[in-house]
């Protein structure tokens, strides 16, 4: 079976969500759900399926960055509409600056995609509270922005697009919106989200459903509060983030998972986050992890030869890899984290084309192994050590850097979470 090398080269771009919902990216999915600990999406979606559309649910979702999260969350979307949900899903960071983020941009963010969404079938709602504060803002930043008339989603995007790209307009506009928050909060559920559910209903829509995806990457700088950006949102302003009147998934940084502000953070929302770990290369025990393996090495032969089935294209690895030893290598030093896999992969493509040698992948490993330490303090070499030796982590600062910066990755078991050293580390 011949290999079709630009389709392969452009399936492993790391980059690339999966989108499941399209055929050509089905091929290429894996559900690792049971070898991660649990079924997490299927968490996610009963929760939203099992209730009424009367009782509106508030879910947090995290893990590391490029561990699937999003694929993950476009798969929730996906089976959700299928059981006949409006599902509106969007990605914080297109529209938000990561680096300072507020509440009230979070609530404007969802009234803009939630009426944008609903304007494309022809739902079209002009809450009153908006009309109004659009004129009040257009005289408060005096810059010429013509709001008149304009639907909701162009309204939101005209301000935000001018004011996202200059602190000083942001910050005028924080300051007039701040007192605002519980107000803008009242008119986005009584004049959007309530009369969009009835109108969706009676489309035959069994509720709305809105996922925010990418808020795990709020930066963790401090804010003038005296708390740092993901506790100040999360935590401190939660309840506001929680009194949405529809479906919400939140996706959340994950140092609020080790930090002492989890137990605050579970109280505002009433549910325990669900985090999404590594893939298992690797046992608690040191021992290797069969499953995880086979199926991180699955991951790849489907990207080489999609549609194919496991049985037949192990069979074809020495059409991709020049042994089967090397396709283990990759998987196992990836640790299980998706991205890191794919990019992996990606930069031996790069190099050559297939069947890619022992030696390329070992030159790519030495030079991401490169990046990596150069960033590494001597302090932070001594807690990697406590890490490999322990399998465990504390909740302290310098602990949830390791984390944020991927040096150490979290799995999952029966009996919990452990954690390990980046793989391509060790060497070092």
């Amino acid at each position: 079976m011949k290999l079709d090398l630009t389709r392969f080269f452009q399936a492993c771009n790391p980059s690339k969500t999966l989108v499941v919902s399209k055929a050509e990216d089905r091929q290429y999915y894996i559900d690792f759900a049971k070898v991660r600990g649990g079924k997490i999406i299927q968490e996610l979606e009963r929760t939203i399926t099992r209730l009424s559309p009367e009782q509106p649910t508030c879910q947090l979702f995290t893990g590391h960055i490029g561990c699937g999260k999003s694929t993950e969350l476009l798969r929730l979307k996906s089976e959700l509409e299928q059981q006949n949900l409006h599902v509106v899903y969007f990605e914080s960071s297109q529209s938000l600056d990561m680096a300072d983020v507020d509440v009230t941009d979070i609530l404007l963010a969802i009234a803009r995609e939630v009426s944008q969404s609903l304007e494309a079938i022809k739902i079209n709602l002009k809450p009153g509270y908006f009309q109004n504060l659009f004129t009040d803002i257009v005289d408060l930043l005096q810059t010429p922005i013509d709001v008149t008339g304009v639907e909701l989603s162009a309204g939101i995007a005209k301000i935000t697009t001018k004011t996202k790209d200059s602190p000083k307009l942001r910050s005028q506009l924080r300051q007039y919106l701040e007192p605002r928050t519980n107000g803008i909060l009242e008119s986005i559920n009584q004049e959007l989200l309530k009369p969009a559910r009835e109108k969706l209903k009676q489309q035959g829509k069994q509720g709305l459903v809105v996922i925010i995806d990418n808020l795990d990457r709020v930066d963790n700088s401090l804010k003038p509060s005296g708390y740092y950006q993901p506790e100040y949102l999360f935590v401190e302003r939660g309840e506001q983030l929680n009194q949405l009147q529809c479906h919400v998934v939140y996706t959340i940084p994950l140092v609020l998972i080790f930090s002492n502000a989890l137990g605050r953070l579970t109280n505002r929302f009433g549910v325990d986050p669900k985090v999404l770990p590594m893939v298992p290369v690797q046992l608690r025990d040191g021992s290797e992890s069969q499953k995880g393996m086979t199926l991180l090495q699955q991951m790849v032969m489907a990207r080489a030869y999609p549609g194919v089935s496991w049985e037949v294209s192990q069979n074809l690895i020495t059409q991709v890899f020049d042994s089967p030893a090397t396709l283990e290598r990759l998987c196992r030093v990836s640790g299980g984290h998706l991205r890191n896999l794919l990019m992996l992969l990606f930069r031996c493509l790069q190099r050559e084309d297939p069947p890619i040698s022992r030696d390329c992948l070992e030159s790519v490993i030495k030079q991401r192994r490169n990046e990596l330490t150069l960033a590494i303090t001597s302090d932070e070499w001594e807690l990697l050590r406590e890490v490999r030796k322990d399998k465990s982590f504390r909740g302290h600062e310098k602990y949830e850097l390791l984390l944020r910066s991927m040096f150490v990755f979290e799995y999952r078991d029966e009996d919990g979470s452990w954690f390990d050293i980046n793989p391509i580390l060790i060497d070092s």
